[in-house]
């Protein structure tokens, strides 16, 4: 439930006053502490919390962000491209986090468990592209997405992908992860009856171009219905993975 909802829903309940439910509908959106303005009702407006992307600031700035967020009741944050040095540092400036190394991210606050029985599948090429799906992988999670793990399922041995069928099959979304040629996402396209979001990574020999090369090759897939985000941006095709699973979610409890 939206902070609205909540809102409305405790006035009707009589735990809130008028007056305390137009104190709340009226806050700040954000708030400004000099170097951000932290989106407080970016969940009110997208479903999802704002999302701190580590790279370039400061710990002290990244817990100053954070201890905002929790101040105004934002569980389950997420910081991106986050070095484990940077999560050091954040946690002795008073911040708990959870550090997920595989992924170069953290979270402040809990995980929520994943609603309803739908789920994205994350998938790789190789060994070598873990990290970028492990950052898509736990931005699913954080956003309340059950997310189901195929690493290392490769065309250089597709029975390795084909022996995943049934959970391929299954899927809400698919997000296929891959450098090289990039040909995973074309492979699971044309196995899914679901959307195939493709990541492009930087895995790869010179020819790769540093991910431009499965980048091309995915943006040029003859599968229907796979779409490509940027190169390494796990979080972007987490991201759109859950908020694909989450119409599928909310058709659940519909039915």
């Amino acid at each position: 439930m939206n902070e609205i909802k909540q809102i409305l829903q405790d006035l009707h309940d009589d735990k809130i006053t008028i007056d305390d439910a137009y104190l709340k509908l009226k806050e700040q959106p954000f708030e400004d502490i000099g170097y951000a303005k932290v989106d407080l009702h970016r969940k009110l407006r997208q479903g999802a919390s704002e999302v701190i992307y580590g790279a370039g600031k400061t710990p002290e700035q990244i817990a100053g962000i954070i201890n905002v967020m929790r101040t105004h009741n934002q569980n389950a944050i997420l910081i991106t491209r986050l070095s484990r040095e940077a999560a050091g540092e954040i946690k002795n400036l008073g911040c708990e986090i959870e550090y997920y190394p595989d992924a170069h991210a953290g979270i402040a606050g809990k995980i929520p468990e994943p609603e309803g029985k739908s789920f994205i599948v994350v998938a790789t090429g190789g060994t070598s592209d873990i990290p970028v799906a492990e950052e898509a992988a736990l931005t699913a999670e954080v956003l309340g997405n059950r997310v189901k793990r195929l690493y290392d399922v490769g065309v250089a041995g597709l029975h390795r992908v084909l022996s995943h069928i049934d959970e391929i099959m299954s899927a809400s979304v698919i997000v296929a992860v891959a450098g090289m040629e990039g040909a995973l996402a074309s492979v699971l396209g044309g196995l899914a009856d679901c959307p195939v979001i493709a990541v492009p990574t930087s895995v790869g020999y010179g020819a790769s171009f540093g991910g431009i090369s499965a980048l091309l090759a995915m943006l040029n897939s003859c599968a229907s219905g796979v779409s490509v985000v940027n190169i390494d941006n796990g979080f972007g095709a987490g991201y759109l993975a859950g908020m694909i699973n989450k119409i599928r979610t909310e058709g659940e409890h519909k039915e």
